[in-house]
């Protein structure tokens, strides 16, 4: 019987394609074809063996058991039986009479290679910052090719070795595992190692140069700013080679500098703005320095800076504030607009006959200034809603609205009382600058309002080449004769 069992055998070859369905005949010769047989299929290399299982027909030899032990002594198979589905295969086939393909006979374990040690860079940080959820409109503006870490942020950890595991095929036969060198990453500049971690020794830029991770703290634009870049948000000093589109931001923990032109939406710069082309706004355009501003013109912008603003040629119907001085070019210009700089400005010409009026205004901090037009606009604001509460507390209302209304009107006042108190203590700040000067080379245009300390002149007939400072005596405003 068995010897029936092992002549009608078809296996098909290790080096077969194991999709092709090739088979190639033993070498035993079928004695009764009608006898019940498995047919072997051999894969990847031994590491599985397949069957398929037919019943007897006719007056064939249906499988037995010891068919099998002698089919898996011929083919040498003695590792990873699979004794449950072979099982189950055999009642299917001897029981049942019915034909059970795709068995898996037996199945080796895969070697498991060796893993030396290595650094890995952190996967969580990513290079495209996308608002991209769902059906979401996307905004492109928010997308940066830049990595942007923190001080003590991960940016890689060390990977132990995970040592090998040798494998074995049916036929029980030993192979061997493959030592893998992952490809790490290594610490560079502003980076340190504290345990396992790669961190960052500073807020800046992660940068891999040839498997070495480095931090910058500047960021350098070869280009233009647009939907390339995003929006630039940057803890440090950051260079843009390239000119800045409209409806794109600036926001730096440094200074800025932009060799074309700036057509600004909203750049913030803790410490200086470079412009080396003009700055065009659109109307809200903000520009808010920590530092010193220098740049070529001004245009319909709302520039708010700490230390000196230097505009070579123009400033057009634009509101500049300063706590130092404007200093314009030997032609620099200012056409409408509002000019607040506390120790002063000096410029060729302010106005022209038939341009929009500019305002001029010196020897005050902008900034108290603000805060106190801000709470006095909200102490109006409390002074209306006061008045109209206590004109609705004199009409008939029910006890537990009014008694509502008594406590609202109470912090309604609370409220004013605190304002006011802020608003008198704004004014004592609010210390004059008394050495403020305004220069002009060329002339300041009719219409032109000049205040210095508060103590304001109205320009009647052009003033050309004049000095106008505050005579401290008198308490007014003097022009004199400008070299």
């Amino acid at each position: 019987m068995e010897q029936n069992g092992e002549a009608s055998l078809i296996t098909k070859n290790d080096s077969s394609d194991e999709t092709s369905g090739e088979v190639n005949p033993s070498s035993l010769a079928q004695t009764n074809e009608n006898d019940g047989k498995i047919i072997l299929s051999f894969y990847d290399n031994d590491m599985e063996v397949r069957g398929d299982f037919f019943p007897p027909m006719g007056d064939g030899t249906p499988i037995s058991p010891d068919y099998i032990r002698a089919l898996f002594e011929k083919f040498n198979i003695r590792y990873g039986i699979k004794k449950n589905d072979l099982h189950q295969a055999y009642q299917e086939c001897v029981k049942e009479q019915r034909i059970v393909k795709d068995v898996i006979i037996a199945r080796g374990d895969h070697p498991v290679n060796e893993r030396l040690e290595y650094v890995q860079l952190n996967p969580f940080l990513t290079s495209t910052n996308t608002q991209d959820e769902g059906n979401a409109q996307v905004d492109h503006r928010v997308r940066s090719p830049f990595i942007i870490v923190k001080k003590d942020q991960a940016l890689a950890k060390q990977k132990s070795r995970k040592p090998g595991k040798e494998g074995r095929n049916v036929r029980g036969e030993t192979i061997a595992f493959a030592v893998v060198r992952p490809e790490g990453v290594s610490g560079g500049q502003n980076t340190r190692m504290e345990g396992r971690l790669l961190l960052s020794d500073i807020n800046g830029q992660m940068v891999v140069s040839k498997k070495i991770v480095h931090v910058r703290d500047s960021l350098v634009i070869n280009g233009p700013v647009g939907y390339a870049t995003g929006n630039i948000i940057f803890p440090g000093d950051v260079e843009i080679e390239g000119p800045v589109s409209d409806g794109f931001k600036i926001n730096s923990g440094g200074s800025v500098t932009i060799k074309q032109t700036f057509d600004v939406t909203n750049a913030l710069t803790k410490n200086d703005l470079n412009v080396a082309g003009g700055i065009i706004g659109r109307g809200e355009a903000i520009v808010k320095v920590g530092g010193a501003l220098k740049t070529k013109f001004i245009e319909n912008c709302r520039v708010a800076c700490r230390k000196i603003v230097s505009v070579d040629t123009e400033i057009i119907n634009s509101n500049i504030f300063t706590l130092e001085t404007l200093e314009m070019g030997d032609k620099g210009c200012i056409l409408g607009g509002e000019i607040y700089a506390l120790k002063g400005v000096r410029a060729n010409s302010i106005g022209k006959k038939s341009g929009k009026a500019s305002r001029i205004h010196c020897g005050i901090d902008f900034t108290l200034e603000q805060e106190r037009e801000k709470n006095n606009s909200y102490l109006r604001i409390l002074v209306v809603k006061i008045n109209r509460l206590k004109q609705l507390m004199e009409e008939n209302q029910p006890n537990a609205k009014k008694v509502k209304m008594e406590a609202f009107l109470k912090k309604l006042e609370d409220e004013q009382q605190k304002t006011q108190a802020r608003i008198t203590e704004l004014l004592g700040k609010l210390k004059a600058y008394e050495e403020a000067v305004l220069e002009v080379s060329g002339e300041i245009a009719i219409g032109t309002l000049i205040e210095i300390c508060k103590t304001a002149l109205f320009v009647t007939s052009p003033l050309k080449r004049v000095r106008i400072r505050l005579e401290k005596e008198s308490g007014k405003l003097i022009t004199e004769k400008y070299s």
